[in-house]
């Protein structure tokens, strides 16, 4: 969960300061060790004119060697506290920017992961993670470009106006002029190209989040020799970004060339103006030499300047962009009141319940009691509502009116974790981690002990096919289980149903796309599992419904049948023509 309750905000550079504030110490001594570096590197050529004004007027080799003794000294102090500020700099600035970098990433993934089911639904998982990163990074970025790029030559800016302003105000006139002008400029212009940053960012997102999209379903690609088209819509994403990144990338060229020709209109006048000076003997060989160096420094600042504003609009643009995504209101909140749910005997009632999705009417008025401990059955087409009564039940999605209930606790007036902490669900697809076996188990019960994970496997028919593999209980199962056959995985996935133990079990066709051989063992294991539990088995196969207690029929989300499974085959209603029709155990669509 995030360190702090405090809304995170959406703006980029508030964003910054809300991912600093724990570091304050951190940032306030990295930020004031640059300054004071800068000063004294400024501070550092400032000394050479003087040398080399005192040298000019000794009167003898004596009074000269004791003018390089003092300055250079000086010189050699500044120089030498330069340095070492610069490093104190980039100790402190370092741990900020690491530390900053940490907490932003929990964060923002923290709060990611409170986002509606749907949310992930309608995204690339790729592109999610693609906009956390640009968020999380691009505040990184900026705040090291910021430090040790383009503060400490804002600070180079004003020291050098100063400087001039030593030699002769009218130097110092014309060069500050040339600054708010050049600067105002800079930042009209940025503001022109940032939309076009923006769409950049976006259309980055997006051949990331395609590109992950093909590797998730490279299996698919290679059984349907669909590589060509893959890489055909591939290219159309990746061409789209390309147009899209030259244009703002030019229009940032386009800046330099621009603070190119200011620095050099700038050099010429203030060339012009020295000479003037020294023509007229109101300036020394000593501040002719500082001028010319901090000229060579003013065309530097001009360049850094361009290229460190282009370098921010990209970055704001791109943590614009991710923040402006991920950070929408959540869909489902808890009530700030909420309480933890207990559940004992495991009682489900939806009163008048109303949903809908789309615009489409789900359920209107939907009334159903499902005793503690009771096994029901829900059967119907596909598109009859099984699946949105998982989710409402789970409150993965809201609905528009009454009330559902476990144990007669409304779920909407209780906290999401707690709910869910009391609801076990095993689905068609088990949801296995690119980690061990063991990891996975340990999922259902963080704490369980070594004993607990093998009683678990051997109940649930696993532990047999785990020690024959190579490294046993840390095998890795690959992403989302690949090394796995189907049944082991749906195996993996009951011990760890098995171990979190929760009271009430959803059984979402969790036989339905197995072989025989495996559901006979994955049987014997639901019904352990099934033990002493209130649970909901959805299933296309009606074989695997005939010992429950009680079976539903929902169709355009009303119940149109409701018995055992010998009552509605001889009812000559829904479940009896579906059952007549099976072949292999399967629902017709």
């Amino acid at each position: 969960m995030p360190e702090t309750t405090e809304k995170i905000p959406n703006k980029p550079l508030r964003f910054l300061m809300y991912i600093t504030r724990k570091n304050k110490w951190s940032a306030t001594a990295a930020i004031l060790s640059t300054i004071l570096a800068q000063l004294l590197g400024m501070a550092a050529y400032y000394s050479i004119s003087r040398l080399v004004d005192a040298f000019s007027v000794a009167p003898d080799q004596a009074s000269q060697l004791n003018v390089l003794w003092v300055w250079g000294l000086i010189f050699f102090t500044l120089s030498a506290g330069d340095r070492l500020l610069w490093r104190f700099s980039g100790f402190a600035g370092v741990n900020w920017l690491i530390e900053m970098h940490a907490r932003g990433y929990k964060d923002l993934y923290a709060y990611l992961s409170n986002h509606s089911q749907t949310y992930f639904a309608n995204r690339f998982a790729g592109a999610l993670s693609n906009k956390v990163s640009n968020a999380v990074d691009g505040a990184t970025r900026l705040t090291e470009r910021t430090l040790w790029g383009f503060g400490p030559e804002i600070i180079s800016m004003i020291s050098t106006v100063y400087l001039f302003w030593l030699v002769h105000w009218s130097i110092a006139a014309i060069l500050f002029v040339a600054i708010v002008i050049i600067f105002s400029f800079n930042m009209w212009f940025v503001k022109i190209r940032r939309p076009y940053v923006v769409e950049y960012s976006k259309a980055s997102s997006k051949v990331r989040g395609e590109g992950v999209d093909i590797i998730t379903n490279n299996s698919a690609v290679r059984q349907y020799v669909r590589s060509g088209y893959e890489l055909s819509r591939l290219d159309k994403v990746v061409e789209d970004r390309l147009r899209k990144d030259k244009k703002q990338a030019f229009l940032g060229e386009y800046l330099m060339i621009i603070n190119a020709c200011f620095g050099l209109m700038l050099t010429a006048l203030v060339l012009g103006m020295t000479y003037y000076l020294l023509q007229n003997s109101l300036a020394t060989a000593g501040q002719l030499v500082l001028v010319l160096i901090l000229l060579g420094r003013i065309g530097f600042i001009f360049t850094i300047m361009g290229n460190m504003l282009n370098g921010f609009i990209r970055v704001y643009g791109e943590m614009e962009e991710g923040l402006d995504e991920i950070l929408i209101p959540h869909e489902i909140l808890d009530d700030s009141d909420a309480g933890q749910l207990i559940a004992k005997e495991g009682e489900i009632r939806w009163n008048n319940v109303d949903f809908s999705f789309d615009n489409i009417k789900v359920f209107k008025n939907f009334n159903l009691v499902i005793e503690g401990g009771e096994r029901l059955g829900l059967v119907g087409h596909s598109g009859a509502g099984k699946t949105t009564f998982v989710s409402l039940l789970l409150r993965q999605l809201e609905i528009d009116g009454g009330i559902i209930g476990i144990d007669g606790q409304d779920i909407s007036k209780i906290t999401q974790d707690s709910l869910r902490e009391n609801i076990t669900v095993v689905p068609q697809e088990p949801l296995l981690f690119h980690r061990s076996i063991k990891e996975n188990i340990l999922y259902g019960k963080p704490d369980a002990t070594d004993e607990e994970i093998i009683e678990v496997a051997k109940k649930a028919q696993a532990h047999e096919f785990i020690m024959k593999l190579s490294q046993g209980y840390d095998t890795l199962v690959g992403e989302r289980g690949v090394k796995l056959s189907g049944g082991q995985k749906q195996r993996v996935a009951i011990a760890r149903a098995m171990l979190k133990d929760a009271p009430i079990l959803i059984l979402d066709e969790a036989t339905s796309a197995l072989d025989s051989e495996s559901e006979v063992l994955i049987q014997k294991a639901l019904e352990t599992l099934m033990e002493g539990k209130t649970v909901i088995a959805i299933a296309h196969r009606l074989s695997t419904l005939r010992k429950m207690d009680r079976i539903i029929v929902l169709e355009d989300g009303e119940i149109k049948e409701d018995g055992t499974h010998d009552e509605l085959t001889h009812s000559s209603g829904i479940y009896q023509k579906l059952w007549e029709h099976q072949a292999g155990g399967f629902i017709p669509d």
